[in-house]
């Protein structure tokens, strides 16, 4: 197997990580759920997808989606908010 730099990490690897098995890692990229790139005959996803995905870092997307949760809950749910907040 082919070593891909620092920065990718190889569909085999990523289903290691992910315990799943490399076919479904691999229909997950085909089908555009986990982004990659096409590095030669390989695929590569980069480290910092990787670790969006374990929760290891936050991106800025979903930052975003969670920044819109809150506003909604806030939005639907304020005053039992504060009735809550009281006790």
């Amino acid at each position: 197997m082919k070593r891909l730099s620092k920065e990718y990490i190889s569909i085999p690897e990523l289903a290691k990580i992910l315990f799943l098995s490399r076919v479904a890692v691999y229909k997950k990229v085909k089908s555009g759920q986990i982004k990659a790139i096409r590095i030669g005959r390989i695929y590569g996803i980069s480290r910092e997808y990787v670790d969006g995905i374990l929760g290891n870092i936050l991106t800025s997307e979903n930052k975003r989606k969670i920044d819109m949760a809150v506003k909604k809950t806030v939005d639907e749910y304020g005053e039992t908010l504060k009735f809550l907040g009281n006790e």
